[in-house]
């Protein structure tokens, strides 16, 4: 569709040229563009200035062309005239609004009759003056980006209609009066009784608290049972009061220090605008809706996808589907960071995507038109601080907070189109900032002009009191008294607050759905295992797989038997398998995931001669869970806060995000070190995630070796997460098994193979399933038979224990950590007893010194030894880089360490057995 307007002359070129758009599609023009040449075919047969002699007026269809052409254009362009900053600034760039731009006069519109052009008024001048104040009013709406014509058109119905401006009842609006007063009443409240307290206040765009009431009420109303919010610090405060319903007496205990949970050992806490909550809430029909805010530290938009995942979570239904007109999901963005940071875009590119689609999310950018202390030239290459939003055809709504009820009206806007079309939608919500960043900057060091202009500005309860007032709806008086009852409230509960002790509030605790998890979890027995193979191995009889992955798989069979032979694709089946029929749902999703990087899961079949799919652990009888897997976007960030934040809300789902290498997992780090390590001790947010991390050095450069073992290593405190490294099939069946077992829920971080994922070696039978549990160590079983031979016991983990097994010495016994943290103390110790003629302990790793588990097991191998025994370090020294770029320096430095670890014994002074009493 076109909508470039013509500078100057309007030419007979323009008018061809949408007039054959027009033949082609008569959808492909602007609607007065089709009533044109209607009129023009319907009285000369053509639309073109040289029409033959004796038909139509050439001049006029001039006019009805150039007033077709600025319709189209104020359609398209009349935000650019939206007044839409509450200081006044005047906007630029309106040209194309004009009549003469597009080639006739104002004058000339009279002359042309409204129905030729598709409109209700009169004549063209009457239905341009309507247009301009529908479009250019204090709201302003993009739109014509959107791909679909039954948006574009339901969008312009809406806008056409009058929706946006008509007058909202009166008593809503004394509502919205009341409402404006107790936000700013709090903020200056907060301001003179807790002064130089960082805040972040919401000044400025206080029309925010009314947009989230609206959007409240109307999704309630179209059905929905629960809208999840999520937002940046500026302005939480007064969202957990007005929209969650935080007790003041709470909030002001923060303030005071006395906050209940703050000297709890196990508990962190975060500052107060950080915390989420959660509440319920009754509509004016009656309903109750639950209202949640995600809790989100000072990284801005990561919250994005943890809301998302939240969200979807939470729409599931009992028959296992997805309801998404019962959750509705808000985020709430700042200005600089909408545009700033590229996780934003990540989250826009999930919105559609069957394995994340949350069926719409509302965006409002809560827009200060500065960011800390960045004015707009310097924070973005765009126009809008939403522009962003138009790559994922997003309509846009920018509205001037200054005006409450075209603010009110744009929410109204925004539920309905998600109800309508399940997509997103954007609002501009355009205010400022009164204070500085936060309350103790000095903004007019870096804006003096913007903040002159602030302080002389009415705050935004006294902006829509003026309004009220001369419309009659409300008195000056009234007003004024409002102002007192609400800051008499504040004063009232403030003293009580004082005088009692600090209340035990939960409300921060975000629901999780329902647990109804078998937590006894028996052991799998061999029958149950061979039937799910059997049923995994199934596929309907006009299926036809991929000959090659057919024969692949039907060798699961054969593993099943004495010989064994499991590996791991195989084993994580079986777990899955044994996990669904105990109830527990699973979730999987990263990049590849279906067939899985190495080709090793191929969970998702894909017939060989029509491409459709079928997924075995979706038919499995008796089933009690349900089985879901996705292929991620390119993308780590994103995908690991969506499944968080699923995990969060979903007790009796197994959620595992696996990367594609272990490494790529370091484009996600502020997910992992703002919620998934100490979530639970900051804001009381459980959830179980299993991160799946290929790591191991098979000599493929550094960026496809190491996982960052030692990244996580040094995030755990406070039993805040697992992190593990099988070194079997088996010991992966056990522990995915186990983390749906905790009562305690919280993340396991798995360091997964690659080379080792069909090792022989590495192969597990039906005997070690459904044996003993996930074994935190295991011990030698060549040299537990000869113990008393062994005089250097060596510590590894996953692929070096298999290296080192080659080439293994009778003097050495190979003990693997399968478990890093929580560290095995006594098992360790239990092991390290176990051999009394031992001279040293070793620590051996392929990753470098300054990365891997040294730095962590020194002196936990240290306490378990009961420092009676040296424990030294085989490994690569000290690097800057993961690893070796080329594959035979790769070998030789893993030949070295093997060579190492099996060498002579060389006791140096000062090395001692443990006593019989040291041990």
């Amino acid at each position: 569709m076109s909508t470039e307007p013509v500078t100057g002359v309007f030419n007979d070129g323009y008018i061809a040229e949408q007039y054959e758009l027009y033949r082609r599609d008569r959808n492909a023009v602007d609607s007065s563009w089709r009533q044109f040449f209607q009129f023009a075919e319907g009285i000369a047969g053509a639309p073109s200035a040289s029409a033959q002699a004796g038909t139509a007026d050439p001049a006029l269809l001039r006019k009805v062309a150039g007033a077709a052409s600025l319709i189209e254009a104020i359609r398209a362009y009349g935000h650019l005239a939206t007044p839409l900053d509450p200081l006044g600034k005047p906007r630029s760039g309106t040209t194309e609004l004009s009549a003469e731009f597009h080639g006739i006069a104002e004058s000339d519109l009279g002359d042309v009759p409204g129905n030729v052009l598709g409109l209700p008024d009169a004549n063209a001048a009457e239905g341009v003056a309507r247009l301009r104040s529908l479009y250019s009013s204090t709201i302003g709406i993009e739109s014509e980006h959107l791909g679909t014509a039954a948006e574009r058109v339901w969008l312009r119905e809406y806008v056409e209609s009058g929706m946006l401006q008509q007058p909202l009842a009166p008593e809503k609006r004394l509502g919205i009066l009341r409402r404006l007063t107790q936000v700013d009443g709090l903020e200056r409240f907060l301001e003179r009784v807790y002064k130089g307290y960082k805040r972040f206040s919401i000044e400025g765009n206080d029309a925010l608290v009314p947009v989230l009431d609206e959007i409240i009420e109307d999704s309630s109303a179209a059905g929905a049972r629960e809208v999840a919010i999520a937002m940046a610090h500026r302005g939480r405060i007064n969202v957990l009061a007005h929209i969650l319903d935080k007790p003041y007496a709470t909030i002001f205990d923060e303030f005071e220090g006395k906050h209940a949970a703050a000297n709890a050992e196990s508990e962190s806490g975060d500052v107060k605008y950080h915390l989420g909550a959660h509440s319920q809430r009754e509509s004016s029909e009656g309903k109750t809706v639950a209202v949640s805010l995600m809790p989100n530290p000072s990284h801005l938009e990561f919250v994005n996808p943890v809301l998302e995942g939240f969200a979807r979570a939470r729409q599931r239904t009992e028959e296992a589907s997805q309801d998404v007109a019962a959750v509705v999901p808000v985020l709430v963005h700042g200005d600089a960071a909408f545009p700033g940071e590229g996780i934003v875009a990540e989250t826009f590119n999930l919105s559609r995507l069957r394995g994340f689609r949350t069926g719409g999310t509302i965006h409002i950018i809560v827009n200060n038109q500065v960011g800390f202390t960045t004015d707009p030239i310097d924070a973005r290459s765009t126009r809008y601080s939403s522009d962003l939003a138009k790559g994922f055809e997003v309509p846009i709504v920018h509205v001037n907070s200054d005006d409450a009820d075209s603010c009110v009206r744009a929410a109204e806007m925004a539920v309905a189109y998600r109800n309508k079309f399940g997509k997103d939608f954007l609002i501009d919500l355009v205010g400022y900032r009164r204070m500085g960043h936060n309350e103790t900057d000095a903004p007019e060091f870096t804006q003096p002009e913007l903040y002159a202009k602030i302080r002389r500005h009415l705050r935004p309860p006294q902006v829509y009191a003026a309004k009220l007032v001369a419309e009659g709806v409300t008195t000056a008086d009234s007003a004024t008294a409002l102002e007192q009852e609400i800051m008499s409230g504040f004063e009232r509960e403030r003293d009580e607050t004082r005088n009692r002790a600090p209340e035990t509030d939960q409300s921060d605790t975000l629901p999780t759905g329902s647990d109804n998890v078998d937590a006894a979890l028996p052991a799998a027995r061999t029958e149950q295992l061979v039937a799910w193979n059997e049923r995994l191995l199934a596929w309907p009889s006009d299926f036809k797989p991929n000959a090659r992955i057919a024969k692949t798989l039907g060798r699961r069979r054969e593993a099943m038997g004495e010989q064994g032979g499991i590996d791991w694709g195989h084993a994580e089946a079986l777990a899955f398998a044994s996990l669904l029929q105990h109830g527990v749902s699973i979730r999987l999703t990263g990049q590849d995931v279906e067939r899985g990087t190495f080709s090793h899961r191929q969970a998702v079949l894909h017939d060989a001669e029509n491409g459709a799919k079928y997924i075995a652990l979706q038919h499995l009888p008796e089933a009690n869970g349900q089985f879901e897997i996705y292929n991620s976007p390119l993308s780590e960030s994103a995908v690991l806060g969506f499944e968080f934040g699923y995990s969060a809300a979903a007790a009796d789902t197994l959620v595992l995000w696996e990367a594609q290498y272990g490494d790529f997992v370091n484009v996600a780090q502020p997910i992992i070190d703002q919620f998934i390590a100490n979530s639970k001790v900051k804001w009381r947010q459980d959830c179980s995630l299993v991160m799946l991390l290929p790591h191991g050095y098979e000599g493929g450069g550094p960026e496809h070796s190491s996982a960052r073992l030692e990244r996580f290593l040094q995030l755990c405190a406070q039993d805040n997460m697992c992190v593990a490294y099988p070194s079997t099939p088996a010991q992966y069946f056990h522990i995915l098994r186990r983390q749906m077992r905790r009562k305690d829920r919280k993340p396991l971080v798995l360091m997964q193979p690659k080379s080792l994922l069909r090792l022989p070696a590495a192969a597990s039978s039906v005997a070690d399933l459904t044996g003993a549990s996930f074994t935190p160590v295991i011990d030698d079983p060549i040299a537990s038979k000869e113990r008393e031979k062994v005089r250097r016991l060596v510590f590894c983990t996953g692929k070096m224990y298999y290296d080192l097994l080659e080439k293994r010495k009778p003097h050495v016994a190979l003990v693997r950590v399968e478990e890093l943290y929580p560290w095995p103390h006594k098992q360790v110790a239990d092991i390290v007893d176990l051999y009394p003629e031992i001279e040293e302990v070793v620590w051996a790793q392929e990753e470098p010194k300054n990365m891997g588990a040294w730095s962590y097991v020194s002196p936990q191998l240290r306490v378990s030894t009961g420092n009676a025994l040296i424990v030294r370090y085989i490994g690569r020294g000290e690097r800057a880089s993961p690893a070796e770029g080329y594959a035979e320096t790769h070998k030789l430095e893993q030949e070295r360490i093997v060579t190492d670890v099996g060498a002579p014994m060389q006791t140096p002074s000062g090395s001692r057995k443990r006593s019989a009493a040291a041990r």
